[in-house]
């Protein structure tokens, strides 16, 4: 049965514990997104009080942190983002693509985040557009959004890479639109090898730049030898790149973005119990057959927040990005292109002014319009109201 509990409140109760027994091991990053989420959508974070113009009910609405590791945030920043891609959208069909870096890269990259996850999407869109080019396959220029995932079901590291790809692309000169195949993209062994010889062609650059770290038990890769050696077996090893079966239409890539672009670790609806034992949640082992892969895991609230915190990414660092027709400045005459030449209508732009971010949620008790009357700042509490009228902590949208 689901619960109410939240991962901000394992944060709360534990957060000060954790950080007291793993003093001068968190950096600054971890540190803020534990503040955010300890803090968010509370009285610390200052608010408004709104009251219903139709019965009077009074309703007091905490800030957001707003920070993009927090659940709570996370939920409006994917809606304004979907609303943005919609209009991407080509009436043809699309393909979802995984990239997944072996576990012997993967523990470089959790020491290396910034370098290596940087180097995963660079090779991973790289690896696409290259095969996508070449005439034996597509002969095609093709458009990528790409989305960063650093976290297996049970919250442990693992760097990987979503894609999801039109089925299709320019010709090179742009004269016409080559579809792909209805349900066959690109061949995942080709693209799985050339991913393998990009990648460790970059990293073997990034470590004799001096771009690479190492410490603990793999302290002595910072030496050239030690690390070919421990790279010698990955580069023997098959590199996983996944492609699902392509999207039934339009709309369900747009339920599947909004489900992964912004995404945290874990959601607050996967989680089961929270007490004195630990945090209990659910999650999906992939080894295991369809049937019996929904599995239950109990972890103590420290090693829960360890996991967590995993996932940090660096500062300033993009999580999600576009690659091919879909990057930069050219994304719009690439998609007006392709709208000709499939012979699509270019979608129709409305003037209607957008909801405002801070409109506020109608009444619970009558439906009523509810406007902000007070304004509090953060480590503030509004006025109290009067004793008849019940106050909530409803969020601030």
């Amino acid at each position: 049965m689901r619960t109410s509990i939240e991962v901000a409140d394992i944060f709360r109760a534990a957060g000060p514990a954790y950080r007291a027994s793993h003093a001068g091991h968190l950096s600054l990053d971890q540190l803020k997104v534990m503040s955010a989420i300890e803090t968010c959508r509370t009285a610390v974070m200052g608010g408004h009080v709104e009251a219903c113009t139709d019965c009077g009910h009074w309703r007091v609405a905490y800030n957001s942190c707003r920070n993009r590791h927090c659940l709570r945030c996370q939920g409006a920043a994917a809606r304004a983002w979907l609303a943005e891609r919609e209009a991407d959208l080509l009436p043809v069909g699309y393909f979802h693509v995984v990239f997944t870096l072996p576990v012997e890269v993967a523990d470089i990259a959790f020491q290396n985040k910034a370098a290596v996850y940087g180097l995963l999407f660079q090779v991973a869109s790289e690896t696409m557009t290259t095969i996508a080019a070449d005439p034996k396959h597509l002969g095609a220029r093709i458009g990528i959004t790409a989305v960063l995932h650093t976290w297996g079901s049970a919250m442990t590291h693992h760097p990987h890479i979503h894609m999801i790809v039109p089925g299709g692309g320019l010709s090179p000169n742009g004269s016409r639109w080559i579809a792909s195949r209805r349900a066959f993209l690109l061949p995942v062994r080709v693209l799985g090898k050339l991913f393998r010889r990009l990648f460790l062609t970059g990293l073997m650059a990034l470590h004799e730049a001096g771009r690479l770290a190492f410490y603990g038990s793999m302290a002595h890769l910072a030496d050239r030898r030690a690390f070919l050696r421990y790279l010698s077996p990955v580069r023997k090893k098959r590199w996983v790149v996944y492609a699902k079966p392509p999207f039934a239409g339009p709309e369900t890539v747009l339920a599947y973005l909004s489900r992964y672009t912004h995404r945290v670790a874990i959601s607050n609806s996967r989680l089961l119990r929270f007490d004195e034992a630990g945090v209990t949640f659910w999650w999906k082992d992939y080894r295991r057959g369809t049937a019996d892969r929904q599995q239950v895991l109990m972890l103590t609230a420290d090693e829960f927040i360890r996991r967590f915190l995993l996932h940090v990414l660096p500062k300033g660092f993009h999580r999600i990005r576009h690659y091919g027709l879909l990057a930069g400045a050219t994304r719009k005459a690439h998609l007006e292109r392709a709208r000709q030449l499939l012979g699509v209508a270019p979608p129709v732009v409305t003037n209607t002014p957008a909801e405002p971010d801070d409109i506020c949620p109608p009444c619970p008790c009558c439906g009523g319009r509810m406007v902000v009357i007070e304004t509090f700042a953060r480590w503030c509490r509004p006025r109290a109201p009067p004793c008849a009228v019940a106050t909530t902590g409803t969020a601030a949208p």
